[in-house]
């Protein structure tokens, strides 16, 4: 696993050569000791209502470019205060297919819930969050992608398994989101990735790229 933030230079610049890009870059973000620190603007958010026809795509995604199979790992807290407020891990091809499993405040409960979108967005609710600062995980292998949660970085849990049809190169980050709020700050202790060697996505093992529990 490649770990993405320890090679940033604390502030708020980006290197050239960091392997990362904005996609709506907030205007409060800045990395301090190898964590990222940002706050979504008002109403920020990545979100296909499946009841309308409204494309939100206005919430700040940290992203690497990756080619082929993969396992992602963050580390994340979040300051929760109004509904949505969350933290998430995400997957994009464009802003009609992609998916995200996010650190959620739902029904006043910081909780796991997932994303996946083919044009519409498909929004699940998952378990309640046991840890204040949770290990998120997706992979991929072919057009087949798992994502999976953990309070320690070495007991993981399968959240949800699905299939979404996107080109061999995607963008996997990190966003910060508030729906519902004026803003919501999610700080991101470690973002991991290892390229090709998924295999089934929907067992975490050592060999497969579970992380690591030492942020």
């Amino acid at each position: 696993m490649t770990e993405r933030l320890q090679a940033l230079p604390d502030g708020s610049a980006l290197p050239a050569d960091a392997g990362l890009r904005w996609m709506n870059e907030p205007r409060d973000w800045s990395v301090r000791d190898g964590r990222l620190r940002m706050t979504a603007p008002a109403r920020g958010d990545f979100f296909n209502d499946p009841g309308a026809d409204t494309v939100v795509a206005t919430a700040p995604f940290l992203y690497a470019a990756v080619r082929g199979d993969f396992v992602a790992v963050a580390r994340l807290g979040v300051e929760m205060a109004a509904p949505c407020d969350s933290g998430c891990l995400m997957i994009m091809a464009d802003t009609s297919n992609w998916a995200k499993i996010c650190f959620e405040y739902m029904n006043r409960v910081p909780t796991i819930v997932t994303v996946v979108t083919r044009s519409r967005s498909d929004d699940c609710n998952g378990k309640a969050a046991a840890s204040d600062a949770p290990y998120l995980r997706a992979a991929r292998s072919g057009n087949g992608f798992a994502f999976h949660y953990s309070d320690d970085g070495a007991n993981w849990e399968l959240v949800r398994y699905f299939r979404l049809d996107v080109p061999d190169e995607v963008k996997v980050g990190l966003v910060a989101q508030a729906p519902f709020a004026d803003g919501c700050t999610a700080t991101f202790h470690s973002f991991e990735i290892r390229e090709n060697g998924a295999g089934d996505v929907r067992i975490v093992s050592p060999q497969s790229g579970g992380g690591g529990a030492e942020q």
